[in-house]
């Protein structure tokens, strides 16, 4: 009796362990696809940043993508999200990311929540990240899929003039083309702290554009690379 019951109890506990592997085989399908995303579209093109690639590798990007767009998750482009919006090539969210040189004391302004990917990917390195989002149904549905993100809060409004409650900020990321550089966004901008921003118009060749505001107040401003972002929307 005993010897069938040990029988019985192995058998049930090679049940379990098998189904416990089919379950992570079918998880792990889309970990390798992102392993693969940060492999061959991040390091290759050289960004070591530990903590940006950490956070490009945990969080499911497929998540913040629309259902007719998700099989192209993890390619290394952008994907329209709705209402004239895209969420960005994994690589520029990266290159953003690390720019900013963030850590687990920094606190981040986001102008731009689109899909909520970017937030995501800034909640598993900041202490606190703030974003906002000017077009109402993808700020609820970015509020929606950041709930289980609970250093993320999400402010429905112009992102132009920042979010001065929270001010100053250890970092601020545009993530659409502005003419300029928001003169709020300046003034929020912690002594020290660095600004990742597109500038350039529609039509225009954009650049994605560094600032640093040094200690006494001035700015230092790097070109980084050509890009193409979708404008900077204002409120009516």
């Amino acid at each position: 009796m005993k010897k069938c019951i040990r029988v019985l109890s192995v058998l049930f506990f090679i049940f379990l362990i098998g189904n416990q592997l089919d379950y992570l085989k079918a998880a792990d399908s889309l970990f390798n696809e992102r392993r693969e995303m940060v492999e061959t579209q991040i390091k290759e093109r050289g960004i070591q940043d530990k903590a940006a690639l950490e956070a490009m590798l945990s969080v499911p990007r497929h998540k913040f993508v629309p259902p007719a767009h998700r099989a192209y998750a993890y390619a290394d482009r952008p994907l329209p999200i709705g209402h004239g919006q895209t969420i960005s090539q994994p690589y520029i969210v990266a290159l953003m990311t690390s720019l900013l040189n963030l850590d687990s004391k920094s606190v981040v302004l986001e102008v731009g929540t689109g899909s909520g990917y970017q937030a995501a990917i800034l909640s598993g390195i900041c202490k606190e990240v703030y974003t906002v989002e000017i077009i109402p149904p993808l700020g609820k549905n970015a509020a929606a899929l950041l709930k289980e993100y609970d250093n993320v809060t999400v402010e429905i409004g112009d992102g132009y003039y920042g979010w001065k409650e929270y001010a100053p900020f250890d970092g601020i990321m545009v993530t659409a083309a502005a003419t300029y550089i928001p003169p709020p966004l300046i003034k929020q901008l912690k002594p020290g702290g660095k600004m990742i921003i597109p500038i350039g118009g529609v039509f225009q060749v954009q650049r994605l554009m560094l600032i640093t505001k040094k200690q006494d107040g001035t700015l230092v401003s790097e070109n980084i690379i050509p890009v193409r972002f979708v404008p900077l929307t204002r409120a009516d």
